[in-house]
């Protein structure tokens, strides 16, 4: 069967067509538009202008379906409509003017579907996942291959840069601002497996993807690899918060479109590899769209 998942994130909304069997799938295409549905909330509610960007881009994937004659869409939101006061306002707009009725998925899901879709690329048994999202972070601890617990946290990278940031690129007061925002956020929560020394940490989603890049370029990493150590993950961190232009001109030869969210996103990752004791980060290929796939889709084929 071929069809075709759409993700409404924060920062993104991301398409992708699979050709699925029972157990197996393959990815045939995929699309992204930054649309940047966080940057439109005031005052707890997305706008009207946030709404027709979101019917916007989905009015864009829709002839980009019809063209490849997928017939089988799903569609589902992140915190981008899960964390705003006019949930159901706006998914109705949204279905009056593009015909898609939307799946606002929770937290607790969105952790669980980001899992299940990074372990069908990673092989790992034990440690953290981390998704760090525009508006939302889902953290959860894996054991013997199997989620023990899973979180996830209203805060994100654009969400950060909103709040904290006045001009593109965080500078050292702005770093400051975010790192408070941070510790606020996660200091009172506990974890299992806190204060564990050699934990690896599975990431999906757009920062660790970019830093990845990063990596590629800074460290000459093997084409291919998905891992980089701690000590990487923490050079380019170093690298990074200097804000000075040789940092500004590393993101834009890497991932220019992350060039105000990046900053923010690395701070919640670096935050979260030192209150875990991670020594080694492992980058997923596959996201929640390949967990909604498995656990929603491919179970009821």
């Amino acid at each position: 069967m071929k069809c075709g998942v759409i993700d409404i994130g924060s920062n993104s909304m991301r398409l992708t067509v699979y050709d699925a069997e029972r157990n197996t799938f393959r990815i045939l295409f995929k699309e992204k538009i930054m649309t940047a549905l966080a940057s439109y909330v005031e005052y707890g509610a997305l706008s009207e202008e946030g709404i027709e960007s979101a019917c916007s881009g989905l009015m864009e994937f829709r002839e980009r379906l019809e063209v490849l004659e997928i017939r089988d869409i799903y569609v589902f939101a992140t915190a981008s409509l899960r964390n705003i006061t006019n949930t159901e306002d706006a998914l109705n707009q949204i279905y009056a003017k593009t015909g898609f009725a939307v799946e606002v998925i929770s937290g607790y899901e969105e952790a669980m579907y980001g899992f299940s879709g990074a372990m069908c690329d990673v092989a790992a048994t034990d440690g953290i996942f981390t998704d760090i999202g525009g508006a939302s972070t889902e953290i959860s601890i894996f054991c013997e291959g199997r989620i023990r617990s899973a979180e996830s946290f209203p805060t994100g990278s654009l969400k950060l840069y909103r709040e904290c940031v006045r001009n593109i690129v965080p500078g050292k007061g702005s770093m400051k601002r975010i790192g408070a925002q941070i510790e606020a956020q996660f200091k009172d929560r506990k974890f299992a497996c806190e204060a564990a020394s050699d934990v690896q940490m599975v990431c999906i989603g757009g920062t660790a993807r970019a830093v990845l890049k990063l990596a590629a370029k800074v460290f000459s990493l093997p084409a291919g690899q998905n891992h980089i150590s701690r000590k990487q993950l923490d050079r380019l961190c170093e690298i990074l918060f200097k804000a000075d232009k040789a940092a500004c001109d590393l993101i834009l030869k890497t991932a220019p479109e992350r060039i105000h969210t990046l900053v923010p996103g690395m701070m919640i990752l670096q935050y979260i590899a030192e209150r875990f004791g991670v020594s080694r980060m492992i980058v997923s290929r596959y996201s929640v769209r390949e967990g909604y796939l498995c656990q929603k889709i491919q179970t009821e084929m």
